[in-house]
């Protein structure tokens, strides 16, 4: 292998390792969505345009994915610090948890947080500090939001970048090039299967909570934020179902016994064909099983915390496909 190759693999790990330990991972998941989804809208443009005429045209897709990818942001963002958001959900919670502690034996009562404070203690005792920055506001988030909102910018003159030409470019950067090429492709596969699992995912437990449930004439608390909850961990495979399935769950159960069984027996329900579509979709698109991502989530967790978590599927892949194209698996 060519030095140039070895060395472009070295800042590749040497990368992931410092967008981790630094915390970075929002900034470059928001270019590399941008980046892959200006490649993906460019390929409809005409193929007959001048050469400036398509520079136009890519300045205006990657405003269009820019402000829509904002957008989406900014209004999921201000729906869960709104009064009915995050804060309302863990008190929903917290009050369910009291009115069982009767009903449960007294050793397992004592574990039940009776707080909202003694939750995100608990929370922050499994998850660590990076629950801690989901409730701040101030200073912090607004430098969440440059990082992103720059990463954006980067990913966009990326997709711009992609399309000149580079027959003169030095090999050193044409392997770069090649990195970054498996890496967007890697998180194609992986973030954009998963969406499609998440959003069928919450449809169904949309239909439930919003439909089947109100024909019975059960109408469980924060529904919609439980939906909208649903999507975004059902991000992150396998675990993400877990998280949300457990609120879900212990709100059924604040409502009757009846509701929390028949909640549990639906979510058993979604996950079996939620474990399914991984299997087929994101498992086929990485020719990888639910044990290589969950051992891959397992360990870059460990390390890294939560940012290690969201990161694993993807870089798993990108390695997985780095590996391959080195006919060494």
């Amino acid at each position: 292998m060519p030095r140039y190759t070895i060395s472009s693999y070295l800042l590749a790990v040497a990368a992931v390792l410092l967008v981790l330990r630094f915390h970075l991972l929002p900034a470059v998941f928001a270019g590399l969505a941008v980046y892959v989804l200006t490649l993906k809208l460019a390929r409809h443009l005409p193929p007959n345009m001048n050469r400036f005429a398509h520079k136009v045209a890519l300045g205006v897709v990657v405003v269009c994915v820019i402000t829509c990818l904002t957008s989406a942001s900014a209004a999921i963002w201000s729906f869960i610090g709104s009064s009915h958001g995050i804060a309302a959900l863990l008190a929903t919670i917290v009050d369910t948890l009291g009115s069982l502690r009767g009903t449960l034996p007294e050793s397992v009562a004592e574990l039940l947080p009776t707080t909202i404070e003694d939750l995100r203690q608990q929370l922050v005792e499994m998850f660590g500090d990076h629950v801690q920055k989901i409730s701040v506001v101030g200073i912090e988030s607004l430098k969440v939001f440059a990082h992103i909102l720059l990463g954006m910018v980067v990913g966009g003159m990326a997709a711009v970048h992609h399309f000149r030409e580079h027959d003169q470019a030095a090999p050193f950067i044409s392997a770069l090039r090649s990195r970054l090429r498996t890496l967007a492709t890697a998180f194609d596969k992986v973030v954009f299967a998963q969406l499609k699992i998440s959003a069928l995912n919450s449809a169904l437990t949309a239909v439930y909570l919003l439909i089947a449930l109100p024909l019975f004439g059960v109408h469980l608390p924060m529904a919609t934020l439980l939906v909208l909850l649903t999507f975004a961990v059902g991000m992150l495979p396998v675990v993400g179902n877990l998280v949300s399935n457990t609120v879900i769950v212990v709100i059924s159960l604040g409502v009757s016994a009846g509701v929390g069984i028949a909640s549990l027996l639906f979510l058993v329900l979604i996950h079996k064909a939620e474990y399914f579509m991984n299997a087929r979709i994101v498992g086929h698109e990485v020719q990888a099983t639910a044990w290589e991502l969950l051992g891959s989530m397992l360990l870059l967790e460990a390390a890294f915390g939560i940012p290690g978590l969201v990161a694993a599927p993807v870089v798993y892949a990108w390695l997985k496909a780095e590996l391959k194209e080195q006919a060494m698996i």
